[in-house]
């Protein structure tokens, strides 16, 4: 009876996704055929909704909204809004956190999603209720995407986000993570098909969250779906797997929830009437280990046909750690340009291009050789030319103007009329100390290639611009042993494909106006000890991310204490 009912609200959902997320795509589909119209059609809609806030008066919403062709509109809108960054909208968020309405959107937002800033301060990004029901098409667009794949939908699911709800502002206005608030609010079916509920993102002791979110799914043998937006998650996942297997067996067994982790006494109570004692599926985890010594997700999780994370920017990394852990053939979708910002885009045709949402956000594009233009060229989507790197700025439903992604995408072939785009990585990953502009893209594949030359491998790595020193700083965690002789060796050999990869960089180095990169050895399991860091001081696991290569001596001084000594 059980299996049965499991079939067929596997077969309800399946129905329900195909049907809202099939009539979503025929409007993306639509839509996106005319991208210059749409664009402007969604400008003239988000400056519509927002017309009467402080923000909108102030900058003459009305006046650009009376243009009678898309052109004036456009030259109107640029205009009165000039490019900004976050701290540009800061004074009109805080005045939206003390109270006060129709500041940057109408009334007051449902939400405020959080992520970290340039300055030490965090963001807080308003969501408007607008912004609420553009993010709930979103959601069917990627419920179409799931419905094509049978296998997919008829299993679990195992998904890891950041928290819904971290606070509330003096209003009682919820502040957390918009993916958080997502699953959290899903329907009482989907939430049905999902092994580890959203409250265990709660769990303050980010050990303690992924013991409680493996042992919940473990315990189901057909996960078929795991989705989470950062890489890195999964190699913690099973890296908690792999350190806490046999607990999870005794927790199983018993029907109970370890107390070697510190989980708070509220969500323990919440978990509680989940946890039944199963030494059916705790034997067959026992079998699985005296097996293969270190069962994988390939073992326990046999259905497992998906994976739905990012694969942009420098993921690769992470994916490498882990990708032998699952079959084969197993699909890995990529999850598209998203940030806390908006939902800039996804694939639909089983590539890694994102499909740009114009409708849903007004887009504009710089190309990269204007960054550093005080006057630079503003395109649209449908201008942007495939192979050609941009920084993309929104304008959104949630009183963002003209907003600075300060992120590099590269531009793809077509969808419909509609080019489309794929993260290479932060603006903030290129990095010059004296006018050689290094990228993290350049460092990162100098890197696997004294790999391969000098045939040693690389658990992580990092490098860091010391402006005062005039040169870099490398960090390196190998796969075994290494003295310091053969890192410095290994440096040496990225320092001479970086100056292969760039001019500019070879030039300041030959000039000496770049010292020699100095090398340090990375103690074991470094990353994770990095993270832990970076998540205790505020950082939410779900946007935890790692540049590569940065200017940043609060995170490097993290690193120089995570060095060998000797």
């Amino acid at each position: 009876i059980k299996n049965e009912m499991g079939k067929m609200i596997g077969e309800a959902i399946k129905a329900y996704f195909s049907i809202v997320g099939g009539a979503e795509k025929r409007r993306m589909d639509k839509a996106l055929s005319a991208p210059y119209e749409t664009s402007c059609s969604t400008l003239r809609d988000i400056l519509t909704y927002n017309k009467d806030t402080v923000y909108g008066k102030e900058h003459d919403f009305d006046y650009i909204l009376s243009a009678e062709s898309n052109e004036e509109l456009l030259a109107r809108f640029r205009e009165k809004n000039k490019a900004s960054e976050y701290e540009n909208f800061r004074p009109y968020v805080d005045r939206q956190l003390a109270g006060e309405h129709n500041v940057l959107i109408p009334g007051r937002p449902f939400m405020y999603a959080t992520t970290s800033g340039t300055t030490a301060k965090p963001k807080f990004l308003p969501m408007s209720w607008e912004y609420k029901r553009v993010s709930h098409r979103i959601s069917n667009l990627w419920f179409w995407l799931l419905s094509r794949n049978p296998a997919l939908v008829g299993g679990k699911f195992l998904v890891v986000v950041s928290s819904a709800i971290e606070g509330y502002t003096k209003e009682g206005v919820p502040v957390g993570s918009i993916s958080g608030y997502t699953q959290a609010s899903a329907s009482k079916m989907l939430r049905k098909k999902i092994a580890n509920p959203y409250y265990l993102s709660e769990i303050s002791d980010y050990t303690a969250r992924y013991y409680a979110m493996m042992r919940l799914a473990i315990e189901h043998r057909d996960i078929s779906f795991i989705l989470t937006a950062n890489p890195s998650t999964i190699t913690e996942l099973l890296k908690n797997a792999e350190e806490f297997y046999d607990d999870y067996i005794d927790d199983i067994r018993h029907g109970t929830l370890s107390e070697k982790v510190t989980i708070e006494k509220d969500i323990r109570e919440r978990v509680a009437p989940l946890l039944k004692p199963n030494p059916k599926r705790a034997n067959e985890l026992q079998k699985l280990k005296e097996q293969y010594g270190h069962p994988l997700p390939k073992h326990y999780w046999p259905k497992i046909v998906a994976l739905n994370t990012w694969k942009c920017g420098n993921t690769q990394i992470y994916i490498d750690k882990f990708i032998d852990a699952f079959p084969a053939n197993i699909q890995h979708i990529e999850l598209g340009y998203f940030a806390s910002e908006c939902r800039f885009g996804m694939p639909f045709d089983g590539s890694n291009w994102s499909v740009p949402f114009a409708q849903f956000h007004f887009m504009e594009f710089v190309e990269e050789s204007e960054l550093n233009s005080p006057s630079p060229h503003f395109k649209m989507v449908h201008e942007l030319e495939e192979g050609k790197n941009y920084c993309p700025y929104i304008t959104t439903y949630n009183g963002l103007y003209r907003y600075n992604m300060n992120d590099l995408l590269v531009a793809g072939p077509k969808y419909k009329n509609t080019p489309t785009i794929h993260m290479i990585q932060k603006i903030n990953g290129i990095v010059s100390i004296t006018g050689e502009k290094l990228y993290e893209k350049q460092f990162i594949d100098a890197v696997h290639k004294a790999e391969r030359k000098k045939s040693l491998k690389t658990k992580f790595f990092a490098g860091f611009a010391d402006v005062e020193k005039s040169r870099y700083d490398f960090f390196y965690e190998f796969d075994k042993s290494v003295d310091q002789k053969t890192a410095d060796e290994f440096s040496e050999m990225v320092d001479n494909t970086l100056q292969d990869y760039n001019t500019e960089y070879a030039a300041k180095r030959k000039s000496l106006r770049l010292k020699a990169p100095k090398t340090f050895r990375l103690i074991g399991d470094s990353f994770r000890a990095f993270k832990q860091e970076s998540l205790q001081k505020g950082m939410r696991d779900g946007q935890f991310k790692i540049v590569h290569l940065m200017q940043n001596k609060e995170k490097e001084n993290i690193f120089k204490h995570l060095t060998h000594k000797d």
